[in-house]
């Protein structure tokens, strides 16, 4: 009872984040799962972490609907024709998205904007006016950071007036990803796109080329923080392993390779299957959701993520390495030991063929996870810990082998000095070669911008510092950035001059 009681008093919390939290105690009274007790030993010691979605699993952790399909169709259970100016097109896609579920409760995935967009922009003075009140309406109504929308790769006019507006309102949400080729994307989009990014944190750049090879399909979208799904399906479930609780469990090198890091990956491979199994057989989202009924998604389309964190510990531990020479981003014996790590990973992962979980070979995706905002001493994914960048190229080259594995999500995210905004071809130039050296995914901000990126997702340091003062916010993703802030020193990177 007191969880509840807590929730209910605690006045940092408004009403719609008290309603969430309290759902979540309601479904943590349940049991319903069939774990062994072998993984539950890996849970309680939080090597298996199962990222707070509950017990019963009763909604996808991430939907990718078609939006296409609305523009086309309309909605018959939401009653709603197909639009046909840009005030019906956007008053048509913030309805549908108040009935888009996820982990949040709010729709991880918002469209590809511009394409959306693009066909009802005749006039525009009119289009930007509606295009920034639809922004301005999902940043005070879909009040997670975790909200995240496309643009690109081809240069647009709706692109443009979504990037002016977003820059005008400096706000965090929605979250934002250009998926950006250099031979598609003109060279002034895409310094459009980089001034944007400086001055709000957004919009992140995707490498088009590498994602468009790895989903076979231009379908595809980013959503959440950075996670790559095909439009039409999404995640089932998200669970992670933390590696470097899991090499504290072992004895060498050798034992947890060969011994302790198949062992726990098999156990959470089953246990993904486990919620799947829950989710397909006795939930009843894909039975009876509009979204399924009328084609937005479709189930084959949907896998389970297997996350994963902490690799830098887990390295400088297994090598005991002390000095920063010897440690994971700078010595090579580190940097080959990690990708030794992930590479015997994605061998594992690879070679379990769900029962439950059709698309992608009956795999589930490697996914290099953001963490969590009460991890200390675990950087997110395959990152190189926040306070120990190398320089800023040997940083991109020491990162990028890890991404061919992440096709599911894998970022890396660079603070420029304020200069910068002078000087945009030289960021275009730092993009386009951390892209050609096999980077997926890259983040940038300048260091004066209030619109911040945590570990994936964005909040503002001006709320952040209201929430620390005892007042509530209306960005449910802001608490996670100050704990993240404090814990995991998040807002002191390294800033590249």
């Amino acid at each position: 009872m007191q969880p509840v009681l807590d929730i209910i008093k605690n006045k940092t919390l408004t009403y719609s984040q008290q309603v969430l939290q309290l759902a979540g105690q309601a479904e943590s009274t349940l049991n319903v799962l069939n774990i062994d007790e072998e993984t539950k030993q890996l849970l309680d010691k939080n090597i298996i972490c199962g990222m707070f979605e509950g017990n019963a699993p009763y909604r996808p952790r991430y939907i990718i609907p078609d939006y296409e399909l609305l523009m086309k169709n309309g909605c018959k259970f939401l009653d709603l024709d197909a639009p046909t100016d840009i005030w019906d097109a956007t008053n048509t896609l913030l309805i549908f998205y108040k009935h888009v579920p996820s982990i949040t409760s709010y729709p991880v995935y918002l469209g590809n904007l511009d394409e959306l967009l693009e066909p009802f922009v005749k006039d525009e003075d009119e289009a930007y006016k509606a295009i920034k009140l639809f922004l301005k309406h999902i940043d005070r109504t879909l009040t997670d950071s975790f909200v995240h929308a496309n643009i690109g790769p081809i240069d647009t006019k709706a692109g443009r007036l979504v990037l002016k507006a977003m820059e005008e309102l400096q706000c965090a949400v929605p979250n934002l990803t250009v998926r950006y080729d250099k031979d598609l994307t003109s060279k002034e989009f895409t310094k459009l796109c980089a001034s944007t990014a400086l001055s709000t944190a957004k919009p992140s750049f995707a490498n088009h080329k590498m994602d468009v090879k790895d989903f076979n399909t231009e379908k595809y979208a980013l959503a959440s923080c950075y996670n790559g799904f095909i439009i039409g399906g999404g995640g089932y479930t998200l669970v992670r392993l933390v590696l470097s609780k899991l090499a504290k469990e072992s004895d060498s090198v050798e034992d947890f390779i060969e011994n302790k890091l198949p062992y726990a990956s098999l156990k959470m491979l089953d246990y993904i299957d486990e919620r799947v199994r829950f989710l397909l057989e006795e939930a009843a989202f894909f039975k009876s959701n509009f979204l399924v009924l009328e084609g937005f998604v479709k189930q084959e389309l949907f896998s389970g993520m297997f996350g994963v964190v902490g690799l830098a510990e887990a390295v400088n531990y297994l090598l005991n390495a002390t000095n920063q020479q010897d440690r994971f981003g700078y010595s090579k014996e580190a940097n080959d030991l990690g990708l030794r790590i992930i590479e015997k990973l994605n061998s594992i992962v690879t070679s379990y063929k769900s029962k439950y979980s059709t698309g992608f070979n009956s795999n589930h995706l490697l996914h290099a996870q953001v963490g969590i905002d009460i991890d200390e001493g675990i950087s997110p994914g395959c990152r190189v810990p926040v306070g120990e960048e190398p320089e800023l190229f040997k940083h991109i080259l020491q990162s990028a082998p890890y991404h061919k594995y992440f096709f599911n999500g894998i970022g890396d995210i660079f603070v420029f000095e304020d200069t910068y905004k002078d000087n945009l071809e030289a960021v275009v130039n730092v993009i386009d070669g951390a892209f050609n050296s096999g980077i997926r995914y890259i983040s940038i901000y300048s260091d004066s911008c209030d619109v911040v990126r945590v570990t994936g997702y964005l909040v503002k340091k001006s709320e952040v510092a209201q929430l620390e003062s005892g007042n509530a916010v209306k960005n449910n993703a802001t608490v996670f950035g100050m704990n993240a802030k404090n814990g995991a020193k998040a807002f002191d990177r390294k800033i590249r001059d």
